[in-house]
């Protein structure tokens, strides 16, 4: 396993859309564990490919406190969305902000698992969101673009003013929210 850098916005391949997984092998099972690692140890909730620069359909998430409940999504779907919520919103790929996103309540789902299985399966709450936010990465969509063009505009220049500064004299965006 290895730890993957992590594309931060505005970079422009944050915004390509990723191509279907045609088998699963184990080059996308260890594609899968170090997706894992990456995501655990940033700290976050959730990690599409894209934002490792891979341009894969593949998600992995897990809302669980103690990294006991790991979900792996290779070419999900939503088939179908239920009520709408509105939560608080971070990302790896946009560290340091949080601001408030609606989207679906509950979700439903098809992918295939790490071992090419496919499932479906319902889901609503924190998993839902962070699901769909994944999802919207593997669209080339970030949660900014829910926000208006003057708040995207304003986290694109402050992350572009960190990006500048060398990386010794970085301060630290940690925030108490999650990030997706």
């Amino acid at each position: 396993m290895a730890l993957r850098e992590i594309l931060h916005f505005p970079d422009p391949r944050l915004r390509l859309r990723a191509r279907p997984v045609d088998a699963v092998d184990d080059a996308i099972r260890a594609l899968v564990d170090d997706m894992f690692e990456t995501m655990y140890a940033a700290p976050g909730i959730g990690l599409a490919a894209t934002q490792i620069n891979v341009q894969k359909r593949i998600l992995v998430a897990d809302v669980s406190d103690d990294q006991s409940a790991p979900h792996c999504l290779i070419n999900p779907e939503i088939l179908s969305r239920a009520g709408e919520e509105e939560m608080d919103e971070g990302c790896l790929s946009v560290p340091g902000f949080y601001e408030r996103v609606q989207r679906a309540e509950r979700v439903r789902v098809r992918a295939l698992n790490r071992d090419g299985e496919a499932f479906e399966m319902d889901i609503d709450g924190l998993l839902a969101v962070c699901i769909q936010h994944e999802i919207d990465h593997l669209d080339g969509k970030l949660f900014v673009d829910y926000l208006s063009t003057l708040k995207r505009n304003r986290i694109r220049k402050k992350l572009e003013k960190q990006a500048a500064k060398a990386p010794s004299e970085r301060t630290s965006l940690a925030g108490s929210a999650v990030n997706l």
